[in-house]
């Protein structure tokens, strides 16, 4: 039985070079089970290369290791994700990409469509089944993956800047959909440069600079801006 102690992420000692530039170095943090971790940096800090190097698609030093106490399912936003404009794709019909056997190009099954709908309504996207994946704005596309990341539910969610250009009643409903997966027992790890966001929703922060400069609650590291006078 997992030592309630032990960290879901324990990321040791990290180093990433490429060619002659040191990226990170020295990266050690812990991601406790359940919990919102934010990391936190400035542009060129190093964040985005070790979500790469988290989920294995980049060389480094050093140790990162899970241990998983359920499902082991991760989910992962990416910061970008680039459709081709040619591509005549709806929205349910790349929900359904994971969700079904049978080609797309045949349909969207009954079930399908209930469990991509249902997704959808979740992230603030009632409706947004029949549209093409290429007229979304950059903050339609960013909230229809984090709908396809919650399904199954995620033991571990990445999230790589996920409300980058979303409008403020979106950012709230992405605040809600934190809060049922943390009820539901999902650790993540939030990208963010939002510190008015990762004091609303995480329990623990990272700044990063290439290496880890310190970590602690929000509270602690981002104290709230001044009221105006």
């Amino acid at each position: 039985m997992e030592d309630p102690s032990t960290p879901l992420l324990a990321v040791r000692d990290v180093r990433v070079v490429r060619g002659t530039s040191v990226l990170i170095e020295g990266v050690t943090l812990d991601v406790q089970p359940g919990t919102t971790h934010a990391l936190v940096g400035p542009n060129g800090a190093g964040k985005s290369t070790l979500v790469t190097a988290i989920l294995g698609q980049i060389a480094f030093t050093g140790s990162i290791t899970f241990h998983f106490r359920g499902s082991g399912v991760v989910g992962f936003v990416p910061q970008v994700f680039a459709v081709d404009r040619t591509l005549p794709i709806t929205v349910a019909e790349f929900l359904a990409l994971a969700r079904q056997r049978r080609p797309v190009f045949l349909g969207v099954s009954r079930n399908t469509r209930r469990k991509t709908e249902e997704l959808l309504e979740r992230v603030g996207l009632a409706g947004f089944g029949p549209r093409r994946l290429s007229v979304l704005s950059g903050g339609e596309l960013r909230r229809v993956l984090v709908a396809n990341a919650l399904d199954p539910t995620p033991e571990f969610l990445l999230l790589d800047e996920p409300t980058s250009g979303v409008d403020a009643d979106a950012v709230a409903g992405f605040d809600e959909v934190l809060r049922q997966l943390r009820a539901a027992g999902t650790t993540t790890l939030l990208v963010s440069h939002d510190t008015d966001e990762v004091r609303r929703v995480a329990d623990q922060v990272t700044l990063l600079s290439r290496t880890v400069k310190r970590t602690g609650r929000p509270a602690e590291l981002l104290p709230a801006p001044a009221s105006p006078a």
